[in-house]
């Protein structure tokens, strides 16, 4: 059974004009899905999109509705585009309906079907694997992220250094939408090149980098700077969202801590810390200072009340005292 293909391997035979007649998309890179997709579009010709390119969902159009307009010959084009939308909402039996055409489907329509979850137990998916036809997303980890981030600026005409991708990293982690909204506002300020003034100075004005200084502030043990940058965070974001974001965002950080204190009491270096837990050289170097401000029990402590800050907010009770407590208590 072949392997699941990469979004790289699909963009080499886009550049080329090449398309299959059909596609699974799905897996957690949502953000590159939908670049693809659109790069997909794009290949639809604009004066004839409207006849040609078909958006439905599962559970709002019916298995064969949809094969009809498959099997429909494009109009003044040379492909019609039909993107099935949250594929998982149809049932077992809708699902099935579907692969008799898979067997001799239309090579003038390219279906494309996009689903969050994937059961490749079932025959649906399962066939569309053995086609070669899936496509799995992946969020950029560990030592991806950076060239990762080089190769978009390079796509979008900035240069930017080794060093200032990485820090860029280092604030903003791993989610490619926001890495890609950086991106674009460092190309828009600065021009064709940055290096890592230039990027601290974007992202210190960014709520990204207040969720970031607040980690590093309360890994650091330091209660007052804690507390005014998680107060300057809960006035800056969406007041629904931002305290459970702390509390991820802090048990990331905590878990980054133990896993890096019990690394270096086995002697790895700081090389080693970087590569096992998946961060840059910077982070790693930081973590290693701030493990000295921390004992086994504490860091034991502090997913505890963690849990309970969680299950406080999560119950209807005031996040801000909570979240001021629970800094104040994480600080020691």
């Amino acid at each position: 059974m072949p392997d699941d293909r990469s979004p790289e391997d699909l963009l080499r035979t886009l550049q080329k004009g090449r398309l299959d007649p059909v596609y699974l998309f799905y897996g957690p890179g949502e953000f590159l899905m939908e670049r693809i997709l659109d790069r997909i579009k794009a290949l639809v010709p604009e004066g004839t999109r409207e006849l040609n390119l078909e958006i439905v969902y599962g559970g709002e159009t019916g298995p064969d509705k949809i094969l009809e307009h498959a099997r429909t010959l494009p109009f003044l084009a040379e492909r019609r585009l039909i993107i099935v939308r949250r594929t998982e909402t149809f049932s077992a039996e809708g699902l099935a309906r579907f692969l008799p055409y898979f067997q001799s489907p239309s090579l003038s329509t390219c279906l494309i079907f996009v689903a969050s979850r994937t059961d490749f137990a079932k025959s649906f998916f399962k066939t569309l694997r053995s086609q070669g036809w899936a496509v799995k997303f992946e969020e950029p980890g560990g030592g991806n992220v950076v060239p990762w981030i080089l190769q978009t600026a390079s796509e979008m005409g900035l240069k930017i250094s080794h060093q200032a991708a990485a820090y860029l990293h280092d604030v903003v982690g791993t989610n490619t939408r926001e890495l890609h909204g950086e991106l674009e506002k460092l190309s828009l300020r600065f021009g064709g090149k940055v290096g890592i003034e230039e990027v601290k100075e974007s992202v210190r004005n960014s709520r990204i980098y207040t969720i970031f200084e607040l980690t590093n502030r309360i890994s650091s043990r330091n209660r007052s700077a804690s507390i005014l940058v998680l107060n300057r965070f809960l006035e800056e974001e969406d007041k629904r969202d931002a305290p459970l974001r702390v509390i991820g965002m802090l048990n990331r950080q905590i878990r980054l801590l133990w896993h890096a204190k019990l690394l270096a009491e086995k002697g790895s270096d700081m090389r080693e810390v970087m590569q096992k837990l998946g961060i840059t050289y910077n982070v790693a170097g930081q973590l290693l200072k701030q493990i000295k401000l921390w004992k086994n029990r504490e860091l034991e402590h502090a997913f505890g009340l963690l849990y309970q800050a969680d299950g406080r907010i999560k119950s209807g009770a005031r996040p801000k005292p909570i979240l001021e407590n629970l800094v104040l208590s994480l600080c020691g």
